[in-house]
């Protein structure tokens, strides 16, 4: 019996080996990603008791001529320990009341160097672009057990709230070692391929991974824009938005995501 398991755990440990072996690891590429808006939920929070008379017609008609989600495409470029986050650009379609709102765009560039911890991000803000020099956003992950793939990678899920009330649903995988992910979610022990705000009825998904060596300079920082830290950004975002009542809150959450 002791000769079977001592047998038993060779075996084990010979097959772990070989799978290290032959294990292989994502180290430099590409990853596009989808966002997914649901415009339809958004919509509904909109509608209240005082204004359902005009209001809930107008989200009737938009649901037979729109789809239910809208989709944003982005890729993010990783080399070295540094990603570059750059969403595609695209000719916004005139939609009415029903337009698009901040956090149902995508308005960041965000180039982040994981070994200093330090990300620069070209945010869109209105009709002014900055660029916001600062530290890696901490967030406080409880990882899960819960398993998924993604794009042919495993990944694992973690959990989070960020900017005190955002509720973040992300799964990674460490077959890609790199601490990074879309927008500025990053701080598992590899690359996130999924996000899913829930409450905010978003979620960024990864539809392609190019396991690809990348040409120098081609995970760079974005240079354009007025330079700010987080903190001067929060303040000028809070003075512009002071009396815009419940309206702040989403605008606030979408250019601090």
């Amino acid at each position: 019996m002791k000769k079977t398991i001592i047998t038993l755990v060779a075996l084990l440990l010979m097959s772990q080996a070989l799978w290290a072996q032959h294990a292989h690891f994502t180290a430099s590429g590409t990853i596009e990603f989808e966002k997914r808006v649901n415009t339809y939920a958004l919509m509904k929070k909109e509608i209240t008791p005082d204004n359902e008379g005009f209001m809930k017609p107008m989200f009737d008609e938009y649901m037979k001529n729109n789809p239910q989600f809208k989709i944003l495409k982005s890729t993010l470029s990783f080399s070295a320990n540094k990603t570059l986050f750059i969403p595609e650009e695209i000719e916004l379609a005139q939609e009415g009341y029903w337009g698009l709102g901040p956090l149902e765009e995508q308005n960041n560039t965000i180039y982040t160097d994981y070994s200093s911890n330090l990300c620069t991000a070209q945010k869109k803000v209105f009709d002014e672009t900055f660029l916001v020099n600062d530290t890696t956003r901490k967030i406080k992950w409880k990882i899960t057990d819960e398993t998924r793939v993604i794009a042919g990678y495993s990944c694992r899920r973690a959990n989070a709230v960020i900017m005190d009330s955002i509720y973040v649903v992300a799964f990674y995988t460490t077959e890609i070692p790199v601490s990074g992910g879309p927008e500025s979610f990053n701080g598992l022990p590899g690359m996130i391929l999924g996000v899913a705000l829930p409450h905010e009825n978003l979620a960024w998904f990864a539809t392609k991974i190019t396991d690809t060596t990348l040409p120098p300079n081609t995970v760079v920082a974005p240079k354009k824009g007025k330079i700010t830290n987080n903190q001067k950004l929060r303040e000028t975002l809070n003075n512009a938005t002071k009396d815009w009542g419940k309206w702040a809150d989403r605008y606030l959450k979408a250019f601090l995501l």
